[in-house]
């Protein structure tokens, strides 16, 4: 049985239009905001009115966009190609997503150069996964750009009736100017408006060009160049860098100073108590005197007399200044070194010495037992096989929406309770988290470098998971190496093919198990082994 609204199964319900009718060579597109009756749930229904043979290529089309999982293209949930005995139009239904259209956002004002660079490169990155399986999306509009909750991006209609790659590369341009500036300059008779960052006026340009030489190779180059910041440099014309000289370091502090210390002789009021002060060609203009000094200042005041010293080179010569050379050089090694072994000498004298006192009225051997504390204290049950206590943890989902993913469950993952557990969300559509991504998981932190054998799972049977090791709590999903991976029977011993030393372990689920309400995955208990 069909809906008499659009000629569509009784399963989806439109409830408002869009936007306007949308001519196409084979027909008009029709787009709502429908409730999916069947999984209760939004979707985003578009009608192409003939069915039949005139919306088969569009349908084709759809169907490739539905083995995406890329959270920048609403994914598709059904199509249908239609007939005019069975239905007079074809349609495809894609996920709803929920946020702020680029062009209500561009209704305040054009976008900062980061945020407009973050929407257009992320909405670049699924084009070019769309590219890659042959897929030229189209319909690249602000009113089809919504903003998702999270600081991520999505395209709501996937894909269009029409579309090509170059089409997609310049319309992803458009959409950088229209960002950056609130204007298009690709219409007729409209002057182009100026863009100010002269690598993303490039950009613009290279992305209209039909040029072989200046047009841009495909859309993920595009991503690329979005995700590479220039670096800030000297813009005076007249300051030569020398190789060995960066911005960084004391060099770049004595700079900044000397600069502001300029800046405040340019600006000192002309009515002044003292008198002027009369300068020669040898000498620097007078240094304002600084209210209080600190380490920084001591730093940058031997780092400041020492380049005086390399000036002095040239007006004294060599003669004048070889003895404050050889003092720098020679005597501040050798002073370090001195203080080095007074340090020493005291430490000797004075803590070594009350610590042998107080072992020797404990009756213990001096100079034996404290090393053996020292050492246990750092290192707690390193035998082979001993499992190790988690400091804390996180969920870490990089791939998400946004959402929280039952974050205050975390503890319970390792409370030592098997009955207690943390949770993912639960997820329709496919034990591949619903096609929205490709995993999720907890950072747990063993509050200092351990070397793992392993790590014991206890958790829900027949998800999937990583055992992942890294450097921290932050970056993406490639900083964290994966050791050993498996499907989940109940609790299981995952080995690594060799000792890790590693400070955080990271549990990623990358496959869920149907349950009453859709699918998810417990982890009730991770125990990291030490390797001994």
């Amino acid at each position: 049985m069909t809906s008499t609204t659009t000629g569509l199964p009784d399963r989806y319900r439109p409830i408002d239009q869009l936007a306007p009718d949308e001519p196409t060579p084979t027909g008009v597109i029709r787009s709502w905001r429908a409730r999916d009756r069947v999984l209760n749930r939004d979707v985003a229904l578009r009608v192409h009115t003939p069915g039949g043979p005139a919306a088969r290529a569009w349908i084709g089309r759809a169907l490739t966009a539905g083995g995406l999982a890329t959270p920048a293209l609403s994914m598709v949930y059904d199509a249908a190609e239609g007939t005019p005995d069975d239905s007079p139009a074809a349609y495809v239904v894609n996920e709803w997503i929920d946020g702020q259209t680029l062009a209500e956002r561009l209704e305040s004002g054009p976008l900062p150069e980061r945020e407009a660079r973050t929407v257009v490169r992320r909405l670049a990155e699924g084009v070019a996964e769309a590219h890659r399986v042959g897929l030229a999306v189209g319909g690249l509009t602000p009113e089809h750009v919504v903003l998702r909750p999270g600081g991520l991006v999505g395209l709501l209609a996937v894909p269009a009736a029409e579309g090509t790659v170059p089409g997609d590369v310049a319309a992803l341009g458009a959409l950088l100017e229209l960002c950056l500036t609130g204007r298009r300059g690709d219409e007729p008779g409209v002057t182009p408006p100026v863009i100010v960052q002269p690598d993303l006026a490039a950009l613009v340009r290279r992305a209209r060009s039909t040029e072989p030489g200046t047009a841009l190779s495909s859309v993920a180059a595009m991503a690329a160049l979005l995700g590479d910041r220039p670096r800030s440099g000297n813009t005076d014309p007249h300051h030569a860098v020398r190789g060995d000289e960066s911005e960084s370091g004391w060099l770049r502090k004595l700079r900044d100073r000397r600069d502001a210390e300029d800046a405040a002789v340019v600006d000192r009021p002309a009515a002044r108590s003292e008198a002027p002060v009369p300068l020669s060609p040898r000498d620097y203009p007078p240094v304002p005197q600084l209210v209080e000094d600190t380490a920084e200042d001591d730093e940058l005041d031997w780092a400041s007399s020492y380049a005086d010293d390399e000036a002095d080179v040239v007006d004294d010569g060599p003669t004048a200044s070889s003895w404050r050379r050889k003092l720098v050089v020679v005597g501040l090694p050798l002073l370090a070194l001195a203080m080095v072994i007074a340090a020493g000498w005291w430490l000797g004298n004075n803590v070594i010495s009350a610590a042998s006192s107080v072992d020797d009225v404990q009756g213990s051997t001096p100079g034996s037992s404290a090393p053996a504390a020292e050492e246990s204290a750092a290192d707690p049950g390193t035998a082979a096989g001993t499992p190790l206590q988690v400091s804390t943890a996180q969920v870490f989902d990089p791939f998400g929406d946004g959402e929280p993913e039952n974050d205050d469950e975390v503890p319970l993952s390792y409370d030592g309770d098997p009955g207690t557990a943390w949770s993912t969300l639960n997820y329709r559509g496919s034990a591949d988290f619903g096609n929205l991504k490709p995993g999720v998981g907890v950072v747990y932190d063993l509050g200092s470098e351990q070397v793992l054998s392993g790590v014991t799972v206890t958790g829900t049977a027949g998800a999937t998971v990583e055992v992942r090791t890294g450097d921290g709590t932050d970056g993406d999903l490639d900083s964290f190496a994966v050791g050993a991976q498996g499907q989940l029977t109940g609790t299981d011993d995952l080995a690594f093919a060799e000792p890790v030393t590693t400070r955080y372990v990271l549990i990623w689920v990358t496959g869920l198990v149907q349950g009453d309400e859709g699918f998810s995955a417990d982890v009730a208990e991770v125990a990291p082994v030490a390797a001994g």
